[in-house]
């Protein structure tokens, strides 16, 4: 009999018909879902602002490092050749005391042999080596240069003679050795 009760009264107000059908709690999750929302929103921009700030300061950095190595570069460039210079001032000092003493040719060949050595150390140092082909060595055209060609007995384009040494440094060639090479016999 009370189950008829409960389904002969009528609901009298809207309100009524909102409390049956919405479960008990449901009107408090959607303040909280918006409240929700709202926090990862907030959360999700301060995110990208420390984002950006990484990438402005990211960017900042890859410039410094940027001009940093331009400014090296540069500096290398400049004085490269500064500890090279340094070895030929000693060759310039002992050709100065040559040509002082000149009392006698003993003196004077002395000093030139002195410089001769101190050029030949600063060479080494600086991995300038000579090209200095010998008579019957093969014409490599990336080494040596062809001044004239002379018949001879030897096998053609071979070196006859060395007209000037050449010089390398670091397996670059500064100045090819200028030779004269053998060209075959008219018959």
């Amino acid at each position: 009999m009370q189950q008829e009760q409960q389904h002969e009264e009528p609901i009298n107000s809207a309100q009524e018909l909102d409390q049956t059908a919405a479960p008990a709690g449901a009107e408090h999750e959607e303040p909280v879902a918006a409240e929700s929302l709202e926090a990862q929103v907030a959360a999700l921009e301060a995110k990208v602002a420390e984002l950006q700030s990484a990438v402005l300061y990211a960017r900042a950095d890859t410039e410094n490092v940027r001009r940093r190595a331009q400014d090296d570069v540069a500096a290398a460039h400049k004085y490269s050749v500064g500890k090279f210079a340094t070895e030929l001032l000693i060759v310039k000092d002992c050709l100065e005391m040559a040509l002082k003493d000149n009392s006698s040719i003993e003196n004077i060949k002395m000093g030139v042999d002195m410089t001769l050595r101190n050029l030949s150390g600063a060479f080494d140092k600086f991995a300038v080596k000579e090209i200095d082909p010998q008579p019957g060595e093969k014409l490599d055209p990336n080494r040596h240069q062809a001044m004239s060609a002379v018949e001879s007995d030897q096998e053609a384009n071979t070196v006859v003679s060395v007209m000037q040494k050449g010089y390398v440094i670091a397996e670059r060639v500064l100045r090819p050795a200028m030779v004269v090479v053998a060209k075959a016999k008219a018959e």
